[in-house]
């Protein structure tokens, strides 16, 4: 049985967009599902939208993400080189051999012939396609241009009438008229080769057995088709992937800062739970498993279990995912990544970091949410007096005012500033009093966080703030009640 090779072959146009870095990772998974290989090739014949340290990137996402390439531009193989510049000369010669066997043929008109015959076309409410003008040429014509140096493309000859059919795993039988199919730049005037034309043969000289890449390339299909079959080779196994969408109608975009695999590390979101989720995305397990390791999805991929449908990126449900993630990630490892957006609002202020981790692991969400989290932390918040009521705690800014007059000498009695001892203390004067432990718990929390919903209780926060700032708010509140009363 024939090996399995995979490729991923991404443009070096900037950085690693959410719907590539899914189809690098159908690709790895299947290749190492069925021990096979799974190549990286750098297709950069568009040199116009060359982004320098594009291609870095690309190296540096997939290792993250720890999808290594068995094949590659930096670590060879048997197939190189691996980036299309570097094969520019090895195209020319195969186009040639379209033009002999009539299957391609030299195209001299200009771009403005070209954008006339356009204009004209659309005037008329038609969609434009080359007009096959040059193939009227004889042999003598096409080489006397040649030979002058007229500015040439060769571009693919596509049948006028009949079909062309292909098997797609994910969607099928399809079916295109040939009277559709556009005669495509095969080589550009500068010699290099269009994508297209690169990719069929980089695909085949690399020995690429299946074909997984973006549904945009499906109506492409039928031409590369015609080039597999001009040369007599065997055709690959397509894959097309639906697109990843933001909803039912919004592709993922950069101005929504969703697009991007690097947007989401840099909002704190885990590489882990992304790839879990990503996977998700357009492909089931065929069961309620949703929390997978690299090398399980391994284990129950299957390309046959791909949807045909777009596959929603749900904002809410990867928030929920990451936060499972971080909830069970080590406590140092949490600390350690925590600590710079701790850092954002509460540097210098002297915080027991490590106590308000503990507090904060099981309520992250995502690591840029965090700095909002604890900020009242840092300053106190306005607040309103309002939030001294609650029904539950039985509590309002009457019952607060004598809450807070009574738990204040007992905070001022305490020179051992712990938590226990926080706790021990004022515990024992709820007691003693006859008052309900919310009634006075809720005030305190209030009057020294100034929220409703804080990483831990009064005596957590209490902690957290040290002595003297805790008794600086809680007199602060207190007079704010007094006046108010």
């Amino acid at each position: 049985m024939k090996e399995v090779r995979t490729r991923f072959a991404p443009s070096p146009t900037g950085f690693m967009h959410l719907g590539g870095l899914r189809t690098a990772l159908y690709n790895y998974l299947y290749a190492k599902k069925n021990g096979g290989k799974f190549i990286l090739r750098i297709e950069d014949t568009d040199q116009e939208r060359f982004v320098e340290g594009a291609t870095e990137v690309i190296y540096d996402t997939l290792r993250s993400c720890g999808m290594d390439w068995d094949e590659g531009p930096d670590i060879g193989g048997n197939y190189g080189p691996y980036v299309q510049s570097d094969r520019k000369d090895l195209y020319l010669p195969y186009a040639k051999e379209l033009v002999e066997k009539g299957a391609a043929y030299y195209c001299f008109c200009t771009k403005e012939e070209l954008d006339e015959r356009r204009a004209a076309c659309e005037a008329k409410g038609e969609v434009f396609k080359y007009d096959k003008h040059c193939l009227s040429l004889s042999k003598e014509e096409v080489q006397a241009k040649l030979d002058a140096g007229v500015p040439y493309v060769i571009r693919l000859n596509c049948p006028t009438t009949g079909e062309t059919t292909y098997e797609d795993v994910v969607f099928g039988k399809l079916t295109f008229p040939n009277d559709t199919l556009d005669d495509m730049v095969l080589i550009k005037q500068d010699g290099m080769p269009t994508y297209n034309f690169a990719n069929v043969i980089d695909d085949h000289l690399m020995d690429i057995t299946h074909v997984m890449r973006g549904m945009e390339y499906l109506s492409s299909t039928p031409k590369y088709n015609l080039l597999y079959n001009a040369f007599g080779w065997e055709i690959p196994q397509y894959v097309h992937l639906t697109t990843v969408m933001r909803d039912a109608q919004h592709k993922l975009s950069k101005r929504h800062g969703d697009a991007y695999y690097s947007d989401f590390i840099e909002k704190g979101y885990l590489k882990e739970a992304l790839i879990n989720y990503l996977a998700l995305v357009g492909w089931n397990p065929g069961d309620d498993r949703e929390f997978f390791t690299m090398d399980e999805l391994v284990e129950v991929f299957d390309i046959h279990r791909l949807n045909n449908s777009p596959g929603i990126f749900d904002m809410n449900k990867l928030d929920w995912m990451n936060t499972q993630y971080i909830a069970k990630m080590d406590p140092e490892k949490y600390l350690e990544m925590v600590t710079p957006w701790f850092d954002k609002v509460l540097a210098g202020k002297n915080i027991d970091y490590k106590r308000l981790a503990e507090l904060m692991q099981g309520r992250t969400e995502v690591f840029n949410r965090v700095p909002d989290m604890v900020a009242f932390l840092a300053e106190m918040p306005e607040y309103d007096l309002e939030l001294y009521t609650h029904k539950k705690m039985k509590t309002n800014p009457e019952v607060a005012k004598e809450s807070l007059e009574l738990v204040l000498p007992v905070l001022e009695g305490i020179s051992d500033w712990t938590e226990s001892n926080l706790h021990d203390a004022v515990m024992e004067a709820i007691a003693a009093s006859g008052k309900k432990n919310g009634a006075v718990l809720w005030p305190l929390r209030i009057a020294i966080s100034g929220l409703a919903s804080t990483p831990g209780g009064a005596f957590e926060i209490a902690y957290l703030l040290g002595r003297e700032e805790t008794m600086l708010r809680l007199k602060k509140s207190m007079e704010k009640l007094a006046e108010n009363a």
